[in-house]
């Protein structure tokens, strides 16, 4: 994790009691179990953040632990020891590493924070031929497929494969109730910081630990923000369609699906809008999509959608380590209007669904099922849009369209379930506009999704 590259002789220090065990992990070869003993504040029991809360209904909904990590390789020399070192800092540091889950039979989940305990470093060996990085893509693959013990199991899983003695990579899964991405990123920055000498980090953590964030959110301030919140929701709620779908039609294609494209051609036309209008990126996409979905299904009424919001540009939630990412309902309607306009509506919904991503996640399903009610119909808020793009610069320009030969689609694949009608991921690729787009077939079939991909190029270049 944190980068790591190295490559290291696998030492296991005594005091970290290094236990043979004999056990497979998705059919892998025997391999070792390292002790690690670690020790934190923070420790108690109370209820789910909000972040907290929305991803374990989305768990809860997917049957799926929706974990983090994979595979990074290792050349720096570090060993065995280092990276007992690094879980240790990582369960020491993060209250929300240290914590468990406490599922009650009315389906009330609390959380319990440890103040000390023990976490396990998987080391696997790939002598005999075997090749290192195909042992560690099993391993992560294994660990990705099965679901966290929530109860019983530390958030955080991390192994090491060796190689004549030598570690080759690290693998790493963290539970999604734990940390989003951008915990992620605070886990990893803090790790390169600490002391070279003596493994210390920087500082002390001072970010809210997710039992913090639990009692904030029930301070005067933040209860008032969940008013504003559902004020913004509410109106919205009762205005627009109940879906912006058509459908459901048979068509007998699998029934769930998932198409990855990339287009250097529409970051190119992106950029340039971008630089010429002042305009955020992730407002030339979400124009880019409402006006690909206009296209391809015309006359459904304004672009409904939900956009995944980080919410750590709020004060005190840049460094926490706890899911802080939350929905944001966006309205948007660029029928009939020129790009420009269309970037200019989606500049001020996105602002707007921003503003008010962060409330008592109850509250909200409070309010979406009496407003259901009320209009005698339910609300279909099924079309998803997660742009994960982190700022950076951008290599030099180029002609938009003669990077139009490169565009292409990288995968395809039917999926068990999908719980959205739609779900848009904007990938963190540098110098290309990669999307992962999947869809409920009965809704937007397959020669949909590639329209509305071909329409969203089309409105860069166009733009």
């Amino acid at each position: 994790m944190a980068d790591p590259s190295g490559t290291g002789m696998c030492k296991h220090p005594p005091e970290l009691m290094p236990v043979r065990v004999v056990r497979r992990e998705q059919g892998l070869r025997l391999g070792q179990r390292i002790i690690v003993p670690f020790a934190g504040p923070g420790a108690g029991t109370g209820p789910l953040a909000w972040g907290q809360q929305q991803v374990w209904a989305s768990m809860v909904e997917t049957g799926s632990s929706m974990s983090m990590g994979g595979v990074v390789p290792v050349d720096d020399g570090r060993t065995v020891e280092d990276f007992a070192a690094e879980l240790r800092f990582f369960m020491s540091r993060y209250a929300a590493m240290r914590t468990r889950l406490r599922l009650a039979a009315d389906g009330t989940v609390t959380q319990e924070v440890a103040g000390a305990g023990e976490a396990v470093l998987e080391v696997l060996d790939a002598d005999d031929g075997a090749d290192p990085a195909a042992v560690a893509e099993a391993l992560a693959a294994g660990w990705r497929e099965r679901t966290f013990d929530y109860e019983h199991e530390w958030p955080l899983r991390m192994g090491v494969v060796c190689r004549a003695g030598a570690v080759t990579h690290v693998v790493v899964m963290i539970c999604h109730i734990a940390a989003d991405l951008g915990g992620i990123a605070v886990m990893m920055r803090e790790l390169a910081g600490r002391d070279p000498v003596t493994g210390e980090p920087a500082g002390p953590y001072e970010a809210p630990q997710p039992l913090d964030l639990a009692r904030m959110q029930q301070e005067p301030a933040l209860l008032r923000q969940t008013a504003a919140a559902m004020r913004y929701w509410e109106s919205h709620l009762r205005a627009i369609p109940a879906s912006m779908f058509r459908g459901p039609v048979d068509r007998g294609d699998p029934v769930y699906c998932r198409i990855r494209w990339q287009s250097r051609a529409m970051h190119l036309a992106s950029a340039a809008v971008s630089a010429r209008l002042g305009a955020d990126p992730a407002w030339v996409l979400l124009a880019a999509l409402a006006a690909g979905l206009e296209r391809v299904q015309p006359g459904t009424g304004p672009f409904v959608g939900i956009g995944i919001i980080g919410n750590r540009f709020r004060p005190g939630l840049r460094d926490v380590v706890s899911p802080v990412t939350q929905d944001g309902l966006c309205v948007l309607d660029v029928a009939g209007v020129e790009p420009a306009e269309a970037i200019a509506r989606a500049r001020a919904a996105s602002m707007s669904a921003s503003k008010h991503a962060y409330y008592d996640p109850r509250a909200r399903a409070e309010l979406t099922a009496r407003v259901g009610r009320e209009r005698g119909e339910d609300l279909d808020l099924t079309c998803i849009y997660n742009d994960r793009r982190t700022p950076r610069p951008s290599a030099p320009g180029g002609d938009p369209e003669e990077a139009l030969g490169e565009t292409r689609v990288l995968a395809e694949e039917a999926l068990k379930f999908l719980g959205p009608k739609l779900m848009l991921v904007v990938e963190d690729v540098p110098d290309l506009v990669r999307l992962t787009v999947s869809a409920d077939t009965r809704y937007l079939s397959r020669p949909d999704l590639l329209a509305l991909l071909a329409e969203m190029e089309s409105f860069a270049l166009r733009a």
